[in-house]
């Protein structure tokens, strides 16, 4: 009995130990990357380069101008916390009024601690301070916020590759954010499931453009990537709509258009969230017919439900869904977007579609101020 008692006590304190520790990891690591981790090695250096450059500036007037303090002012506002960078301006001002005073009114040239110099260093500090807490706000450090925004850039890349096909498949996606931007709320998530016999591919628009849809495409392609596959397909649209609604978000509905395609038979299934239809090229009439499922918006509301859509891909069809940045356009109908889409894709019937995506975009909404996806698959 006193043995037992013992050992529970042990656990107990292991327990403790290890959260403790667990605990001191979490916090560490949290300080570190919202940048409250220890700065005083680039402070230490930064308030070095004052008096050097103050010393400069006395003895060497014609090489180091006063003005010149604005480079620590301004790695500073780069680099350290906002009570950090306080400091710096403390010293960096007072290394102004020993030069003031040292070079006296009356020194000419470069050396010369004017009102202007003043100025300019004042209002570049006032914006390192702004960059300062802008970083504070965020919780990113300087040196890896870059690196952060490149690593989402890549992964919301990666997410919307296509996976290989068999032989006799061809198959392709192009996706141009609004304005010129790395973020889009338009992305793909696609997977082979059933043994690599289906090929299960979901195009998403969400609510927004560019950067202000892009932290939630981010979000929902990573749940569209997890659900995809591990859900019948037809559960898979009510159960994202499910997850969207959970989000709680101001703008959050999105459009959605899920293909299930047999890649042995050709037959597939379009359920569609409120998307625009796909569009599919017949190779013996050379007449294109538009294909989609029925169902809402989602993210809109509780128990929706989506009827799939039929159809068959033959050898020599060509299936093609797209985002409404390709279509819509101010004062204009979507099928006069629609029919100048296949008017340019027909060009490319006789010598294959190959590499045909990212031209189409180019030639039908090349400059539109919206996100723009286009996904093309082919039967040989």
């Amino acid at each position: 009995m006193g043995a037992a008692r013992r050992v529970d006590s042990y656990t107990a304190r292991w327990r403790k130990s290890a959260h403790r520790v667990r605990n001191g990891l979490r916090r560490s690591g949290v300080d570190y990357f919202r940048g409250d981790g220890s700065d005083w090695i680039a402070l230490a250096a930064l308030l070095l380069t004052v008096p050097a450059i103050a010393f400069g500036t006395i003895v060497l007037p014609v090489w180091c101008a006063p003005s010149m303090l604005v480079l620590p002012i301004v790695a500073g506002g780069l680099l350290l916390r906002p009570a950090s960078l306080l400091g710096l301006y403390a010293a960096a001002a007072t290394a102004l009024i020993v030069e003031s005073v040292v070079l006296g009114p009356y020194t000419q040239g470069p050396a010369r601690v004017t009102p202007g110099t003043v100025l300019t260093v004042a209002a570049c500090g006032f914006f390192g301070l702004v960059v300062a807490q802008f970083r504070a706000r965020v919780g990113v450090p300087w040196r890896r916020g870059g690196t952060m925004l490149f690593d989402l850039r890549e992964r919301i890349r990666v997410q919307s590759a296509l996976p290989q096909l068999p032989k006799g498949w061809h198959r392709e996606m192009a996706l141009r954010p609004a304005g010129g931007q790395s973020f889009s709320g338009d992305f793909v998530v696609a997977a082979r499931t059933n043994g690599g016999r289906t090929l299960e591919v979901v195009l998403t628009d969400v609510s927004g453009k560019g950067m202000d849809a892009g932290s939630r495409a981010l979000l929902l392609s990573g749940a569209f990537g997890g659900l995809l596959g591990s859900l019948p397909p037809h559960d898979f649209l009510p159960a994202a709509n499910g997850y969207l609604l959970r989000q709680n978000w101001d703008e959050g509905f999105a459009t959605s258009i899920h293909l299930v395609l047999d890649l042995e038979t050709g037959e597939y299934e379009l359920l569609s969230a409120g998307h625009l239809p796909a569009l599919q090229l017949h190779a013996g009439s050379g007449r294109w017919e538009e294909k989609s499922g029925e169902g809402p918006l989602l993210g809109v509301y509780d128990g929706a439900e989506f009827d799939p859509g039929k159809g068959v891909l033959a050898p020599g069809d060509v299936l093609m869904l797209f985002t409404d940045g390709l279509v819509e356009a101010p004062g204009r109908d979507i099928s006069e977007g629609v029919d100048r889409l296949t008017g340019e894709a027909d060009r490319y019937v006789s010598a294959g579609f190959e590499g045909a995506a990212w031209h189409l975009i180019e030639a039908v909404a090349k400059d539109v101020n919206d996100d723009r996806a286009l996904l093309l698959l082919c039967r040989d």
